[in-house]
């Protein structure tokens, strides 16, 4: 068995809280350069280039890439022969307590989501667990502005809807959103399990790295497919107009209901922010 102290933790996601929020992930700046050499539009081409150097700026200065510096979602996979000495919970919320105070990073946060009393620390992390195999803890910090947030959906679709039914939804939803969540945009698409399932696997696929298309080769076709489609709305960067409406899309999925085909979008803004450390 080996131990992991919780202080050891909590210094960790200190770091990737600023690290996240600073520094935009090279396979997000590897597309963005590369949808900048695609793009026909040249205003599109122009705003391409106002945030290739804003990222650029930021990782220079170790400023925020963006001012809304998020709700922090910390993924936890812990390995079932490792033990945390001290309170788990506790040191991801004091990780991020610190992360934000020192980086000077925004507090978004709010108690109750009624009564709207900011917490002053951005405390609570949401913290979601995975138990595997190993002695190993694996982290990954990613950020969550609720411009992109807010442009999410999920849809509890009939199994008669099919895969068409699927697609469609995920174009409806990016759509709809228009210029709201700063696009380009990554898309993160669950598809399967139960209805907060669902909502947790397109979360996930936002950490995939750009370009990595699904393993399952029927999945990947559809990934490339509503890219194209997504694309061919013609939103563009910051709503401009362009092809580059989206970065990405990813799809994760997992088995469901006999009843069921419940699909979320998670949309996340061209500032895709995770940073990942493993213990």
């Amino acid at each position: 068995m080996r131990e992991i102290a919780s202080e050891q933790i909590a210094a960790v996601i200190r770091r990737l809280c600023i690290q996240a929020n600073c520094i935009l992930p090279e396979d997000v700046r590897a597309r963005i350069a590369a949808c900048a050499q695609e793009e026909p539009w040249p205003q599109a081409q122009e705003i391409l280039g106002q945030i290739t150097q804003n990222y650029t700026v930021a990782r220079e200065r170790m400023q925020p890439i963006c001012q809304d510096t998020g709700m922090a979602c910390v993924f936890l996979e812990i390995g079932q022969e490792a033990h945390v000495t001290g309170d788990l919970t506790a040191a991801v919320h004091e990780g991020v307590r610190q992360g934000y105070r020192d980086g000077y990073l925004r507090k978004s946060v709010v108690k109750d989501p009624l009564r709207r009393v900011n917490t002053g620390d951005n405390t609570p992390a949401m913290i979601y667990w995975d138990i595997v195999p190993g002695d190993r803890l694996r982290i990954t910090v990613a950020p969550k502005g609720f411009g992109s947030e807010n442009m999410s959906q999920i849809k509890m679709l009939k199994p008669s809807d099919g895969e068409e039914g699927v697609k469609n939804f995920v174009v409806k939803a990016v759509e709809e959103a228009g210029p709201n969540p700063c696009p380009p945009i990554v898309v993160g698409v669950g598809i399967g399990g139960t209805f907060d399932k669902a909502a947790l696997l397109a979360k996930r696929a936002l950490l995939r790295p750009l370009g990595q298309p699904s393993q399952d080769p029927f999945y990947a076709a559809m990934e490339a497919e509503l890219l194209e489609r997504v694309n061919a709305l013609g939103i563009g960067p910051q709503g401009f107009g362009g092809r580059t409406t989206a970065l990405a899309v990813a799809i994760e999925t997992a088995p469901t209901h006999i009843a069921g085909l419940p699909v979320a979008v998670n949309i996340n803004c061209h500032v895709t922010r995770h940073q990942t450390e493993v213990l």
